[in-house]
């Protein structure tokens, strides 16, 4: 192991380094555990990043933890942990097929693993952090592929008039769990791209996610053009010309990565159209060892899995053919194909325009939506790639999304499930006859639990509008619309999503005084947070915020509207565990999933949404609300009667139950409700079942198909 210069450790705890340079801590609670009481102080201040502790850390509190009994107690417990972790001879993938060789290749835009490496901007990349986690739990063999961004993604700051303003930082590096990818001669992985006669240098690197391999690419080095070392600079910024850079790196420069590094995967997963070049590139290999393009294509389909999230068309990438020529002229030709042959790749509809979905498509073995729903909807998109084959025959099948419990259940949560239902339940996630056991918990160890993590938000959004308050000397009103004046004893509401117009942040406004009836009546109060970003370029996504925060700010709402600035893992756990409700009302059928809702539910927090996404399979008629969304009116009376909708189930049902209290205080007929939540979601919508699912249906079935045509 390379040891970071920086960080300087007492022998006897010396393996806290391999362990902060492993993000399985992340997900271990006794290891995050040990790291904070390092120094409380440093573990904020650095978002929780234990290498980011080793390395401010003063030597003389590391050569007292060294003598602390019960700190080297705990230390040694941990390492015992980590090593009975990642040495575990039979994980599940091993134990299910001990014949299995070869491993999966993940490629991803954006990974949200933890909120110390700020290179994911939402679901795509908070997703594809819960896969890698889950591969590592379930020991299947994969490495992703994805960037660096040293300046990740925006950080948000909002101003007094509610105007989301983007603002980006360096990222710390040398103070992060990231080291040089070693190729097999074990000197740091470099790479060489020339497409077009555009020379650009990539330096790769490596974070372990468990046992799982996350390997990053750079552009920021030395050589390189000023404009290319921006590159993997910010996620998803730039024109059109940038993006298509970061695409051709990602797809084609992490297919040569793999190869640099000694890797030969027998499954490719796409995840997104952001990674379809890598599709090509493999195809290119196999067209230079000889094989035509279409024997090349055939080969390379059978081991391809490409996922697709986005059932909006502006959200796939699309690039004018012109700017596609610069970069490729030279590369059909390795492909065996002309120019025409080159750009029907990638068309929809015959028209022109090269659309990344599509080819990833067309040249990916299989493909599926992320829930049933997303499904249907992904068939009806595309069909046009299948001329005259029926919609419901268009080979697009689904696997819905699952969230990876150990990190997203809070702490309290954890406890109570290894108490009352087992204590292995981290092995057994999947397993719903376990789950069925919160029936037997007593109402009102459930209840003071979840009252417990209520308070554990609270008192973070004050703590967030305190120190913003010192820091940057913010308006008063700031620190009312930051939460400050929340009620413990409110029915409190949840909003957190991205701020994008079809998911419909704003709906619960729509009818203001209908709204104030609830959220101001003195004996049975509601509340709202919000919380989420706006695209850095979408300026109606702003809108949307500003809305919400001058609600926030006005008097005459009494501080029952709360938004929290900055939205990233760290504020989502708490409000995913806190709130009462979670809500979702997006614009049918527009959602792809939503796991958010999916991590409310495991923690006992009810949802209130739409029939779209994951609800449409997991509402039960008693594990939460699904108020019935229109169809067929224009927009706006469709927002009306969905708002409606909303406002009726919140006042004829939700609010009544809430606060209808037995003799002991404790609201049973919510309680029945939040363990219907549990039993019903958490050993479905986790992500154990999710890449089973991948496994079992899609890269067994890949893996097989192209080990059938050697």
């Amino acid at each position: 192991m390379r040891h970071n210069p920086k960080i300087h450790l007492p022998e006897r705890i010396a393996r806290l380094e391999e362990v902060a340079y492993n993000l399985w801590w992340s997900w271990n609670l006794s290891a995050r555990g040990l790291f904070k009481t390092i120094d409380r102080t440093l573990w904020q201040e650095t978002h929780h990043n234990p290498v980011a502790v080793l390395v401010k850390c003063r030597r003389e509190v590391l050569d007292a933890k060294a003598k602390d009994p019960a700190f080297l107690q705990w230390y040694d417990s941990v390492v015992a942990q980590f090593d009975e972790y990642m040495k575990d001879p039979k994980p599940w993938f091993k134990a299910k097929h001990p014949e299995a060789r070869g491993s999966v290749a993940y490629f991803s835009a954006e990974f949200g693993v933890h909120n110390s490496l700020p290179i994911y901007s939402g679901g795509l990349g908070i997703l594809a952090g819960d896969h890698c986690k889950t591969a590592s739990d379930l020991g299947i063999p994969l490495n992703g592929v994805g960037f660096m961004y040293p300046q990740g993604y925006v950080q948000q700051r909002v101003g007094v008039e509610g105007w989301q303003q983007n603002i980006y930082e360096m990222i710390d590096w040398s103070s992060s769990p990231v080291r040089p990818a070693l190729t097999p001669d074990g000197q740091p992985c470099f790479l060489r791209l020339n497409l077009g006669g555009w020379p650009l240098q990539v330096a790769v690197f490596r974070i372990d996610v468990g046992r799982v391999p996350l390997l990053l690419m750079d552009t920021n080095v030395e050589g390189n053009d000023p404009g290319d070392r921006e590159i993997s600079g910010r996620l998803y910024g730039g024109d059109q010309t940038m993006r298509l850079r970061q695409e051709i790196v990602l797809g084609i420069g992490g297919v040569r990565v793999l190869r640099a590094l000694g890797v030969d995967p027998e499954v490719w997963h796409a995840n997104e159209g952001h990674a379809a070049f890598l599709l090509l590139e493999r195809i290119r290999e196999r067209v230079e060892a000889g094989l035509s393009f279409e024997a090349a294509r055939e080969e390379v389909s059978r081991s391809t899995l490409f996922t697709t999230h986005t059932p909006v068309a502006a959200g796939h990438d699309v690039f004018p053919e012109e700017l596609i020529e610069q970069y490729f002229k030279n590369y059909w030709p390795s492909l065996g194909l002309d120019k025409e042959q080159f750009m029907a790749l990638a068309r929809t509809g015959g028209k022109p325009g090269w659309n990344m979905s599509a080819l990833a498509l067309r040249l990916a073995g299989r493909a599926n939506g992320v829930s049933r729903r997303n499904g249907v909807v992904a068939r009806e998109m595309w069909k046009d790639l299948w001329p005259g084959k029926p919609v419901d025959e268009i080979p697009i099948s689904h696997v819905t999304n699952g969230v990876h419990l150990p990190t997203w259940l809070s702490q309290r949560m954890s406890e109570l499930y290894a108490t009352h239902l087992a204590a292995d339940w981290r092995k057994r996630q999947d397993d719903p006859a376990m789950w069925a056991k919160i029936d037997e918990v007593p109402d009102e160890t459930l209840w003071a639990t979840h009252l417990r993590c209520k308070r554990d938000l609270l008192n973070f959004l004050r703590g967030q509008v305190r120190n913003r308050w010192k820091a940057d000397r913010v308006d008063p009103t700031q620190v009312l619309a930051g939460g400050a004046l929340l009620d413990p004893d409110a029915l409190t509401i949840g909003f957190a999503r991205r701020f994008a117009r079809y998911k419909r942040a704003t709906l619960i406004l729509h009818d203001l005084e209908r709204l104030k009836k609830l959220l101001l009546d003195p004996w049975r109060p509601v509340q709202l947070v919000f919380a989420g970003k706006a695209h850095p370029a979408d300026d109606g996504g702003k809108q949307l915020i500003q809305q919400v925060y001058k609600l926030a700010k006005d008097p005459a709402i009494g501080g029952r509207i709360a938004f929290v600035e900055d939205y990233d893992m760290h504020k989502a756990r708490y409000l995913v565990q806190g709130v009462d409700l979670w809500l979702n009302n997006p614009l049918f059928p527009l959602e792809a999933c939503g796991t958010s809702g999916q991590k409310a539910a495991a923690n006992g927090v009810p949802n209130l949404s739409i029939l779209d996404g994951w609800w449409e399979e997991g509402y039960t008629r008693e594990n939460g609300w699904a108020p019935k969304g229109s169809e067929g009116l224009p927009d706006e009376e469709r927002d009306a009667a969905d708002a409606a909708a909303i406002y009726s189930v919140l006042e004829e049902q939700i609010v009544p139950l809430f606060f209808e209290r037995n003799q002991k205080g404790i609201p049973a007929g919510w309680v029945r409700v939040m363990k219907q939540s549990i039993k019903t979601t958490a050993p479905q919508y986790c992500s154990d079942r999710m890449l089973k699912d991948y496994s079992e249906k899609l890269y067994f079935l890949a893996r097989e198909a192209a080990v059938a045509a050697r």
